[in-house]
């Protein structure tokens, strides 16, 4: 797992953002829906390939916290849109904030599934879905950039409050995504100690950020 995300600069994104042309993109991305849902693969591709990366980074990534599982799970999103695709009904705000709610269900499922702790429950992403999202295009976009940078600051700054060694066992097993059995040769423990002290590091740091009113 790695929270460390490949993005350009923030002042950089926020002038793009900025320079957009709202109205005609939002035109566009309108004529395109219209075309996917007659059953154009292409336009829905060129929506895919829009929306796709943002999905990945804000949505996906930071909620799973593997490369692999947001990757899994994009597959997924995008599988559901273009079996759903014909039930979306367009409202002015635009695709994303449907597809932002396509991608937290499929997170769900996964988190449903899995056994092993995570820093993100079902019922966070639940509630980030209860929200709902009415934002204007360039809200959208901002919001998203938001959602990434400050997921992964506030887990960031969480490892630096908790315990030193609880902060290691979480940084080495779910940032570094190292095997169990290396992660305790590291720590210095056998696995079953290392899984103790995990779940341990975890329930701390969601304490601190609970604590801190963090969802």
């Amino acid at each position: 797992m790695t929270l460390t995300l490949a993005v350009a600069p923030w002042s950089t994104m926020l002038a793009r953002v900025a320079e957009a042309d709202v109205p005609d993109d939002l035109e566009r991305e309108k004529r395109a829906v219209v075309l996917a849902q007659g059953g154009d693969r292409s336009a829905l591709g060129i929506l895919l390939v829009k929306y796709g990366p943002v999905l990945y980074r804000s949505v996906l990534l930071p909620r799973l916290g593997s490369e692999a599982a947001a990757k899994d799970a994009l597959g997924e999103t995008y599988a559901k849109v273009v079996e759903r695709i014909g039930q979306f009904t367009w409202q002015g705000g635009g695709l994303y904030p449907w597809l932002r709610t396509v991608a937290l269900r499929v997170a769900i499922d996964m988190l449903r599934g899995r056994a092993r702790v995570v820093l993100w429950t079902e019922d966070d992403l639940a509630r980030e879905m209860d929200r709902g999202d009415d934002a204007a295009p360039t809200d959208q976009r901002l919001g998203a950039l938001r959602d990434e940078r400050a997921a992964r600051e506030k887990v960031l700054a969480a490892l630096e409050r908790i315990h030193p060694r609880y902060a290691r066992a979480i940084r080495v097993r779910l940032l570094e995504e190292q095997p169990r059995e290396e992660a305790a040769r590291i720590l210095g423990v056998t696995p079953a100690t290392f899984d103790v002290l995990l779940h341990r590091a975890i329930a701390a740091l969601k304490k601190d950020l609970s604590e801190r009113g963090e969802p």
